[in-house]
């Protein structure tokens, strides 16, 4: 029989399961809408969509290398209990080997692990275990020699904070010394010339105003906002920060005297930017009890 839209709608407004997935259920069922539930949820794909508006703050980063390229993703689920499960962290560290074959997350979700869409395997893991999870970004990075760096390890090449650096030249040591430096001091870009220049102008504005405040002289506020600037830009970017490892040097110092050039970095941690939800133990063991 020929299924409707309106009867999609109301499959998924009852279900929370996607479009294609509810035509789907209605297809394989003749129209039959309680038989629809049935098929979705012997599916696991209603329970799964049911969860996917939950807040995703915990999980993992991997890392992975191959030759010259370097990659890190960071999967989310809801609790850390979940990211510490082996289940959970054989899924992620082939997600990051499969991110070596592509260039970004939208292509990395649609990649293909023993027949499956990543996005399908996610479906299936919601399904299973419980809780909301989410391939939420990856980076690459390239270079003459690439390493990694896993901060807060869970296990081997995973763990809350993923961190690459790309060099130009041989690297004897200092390329793990670098990934820690940027695990620890977050640098906003890699040099003065990387910057947002939405970020400087803020940060511009900023100093100009505070600068008025104090009453001086413009000629006097303009070379007060040159060497604040450029202590700022020391501060947020990677070549200009005190290296951790030595603070008499800068880690742009440390890396020229190693006799190397750094050409790229990311550092992904798990969690950073998500708005997370907060609520009482009572209404969590509740949420946990009705899963």
């Amino acid at each position: 029989m020929a299924i409707t839209a309106a009867q999609v709608k109301e499959l998924r407004d009852s279900t929370g399961a996607g479009m294609m997935d509810a035509k789907k259920a209605l297809t394989e069922t003749d129209g039959d809408m309680d038989a629809a539930v049935d098929w979705l949820r012997t599916k696991g794909l209603a329970k799964a969509a049911k969860k996917s508006g939950r807040t995703a703050a915990e999980g993992l980063v991997a890392v992975a290398l191959d030759g010259t390229t370097a990659v890190a993703v960071e999967v989310n689920s809801e609790t850390d209990f979940v990211a510490k499960n082996a289940e959970f962290q054989d899924m992620v560290a082939s997600f990051a080997k499969a991110a070596l074959g592509v260039k970004d997350t939208a292509a990395l979700v649609e990649t293909e692990i023993d027949g499956k869409k990543i996005k399908d395997i996610i479906t299936d893991k919601i399904a299973k275990i419980g809780e909301n999870m989410s391939v939420r970004r990856m980076a690459r990075v390239e270079g003459e020699t690439v390493v990694s760096y896993v901060h807060n390890a869970a296990a081997d090449g995973m763990g809350k904070i993923g961190v690459l650096v790309g060099l130009k030249g041989t690297d004897t040591g200092i390329g793990r010394q670098i990934a820690m430096h940027i695990a620890a001091a977050n640098p906003a870009a890699l040099d003065a010339a990387s910057v947002d220049p939405a970020l400087l102008e803020k940060e511009k504005q900023v100093q100009i105003e505070i600068a008025r405040e104090s009453g001086k002289p413009e000629q006097v506020i303009e070379k007060m906002i040159e060497g604040r600037m450029k202590k700022f830009l020391a501060e947020i970017t990677l070549t200009g920060q005190q290296f951790v490892v030595n603070p008499d040097v800068t880690v742009a110092d440390a890396a020229k005297e190693a006799g190397v050039e750094i050409s790229g970095f990311a550092r992904l941690e798990v969690g950073e930017g998500i708005a997370r939800e907060t609520e009482d133990f009572a209404a969590e063991v509740a949420k946990v009890s009705q899963a």
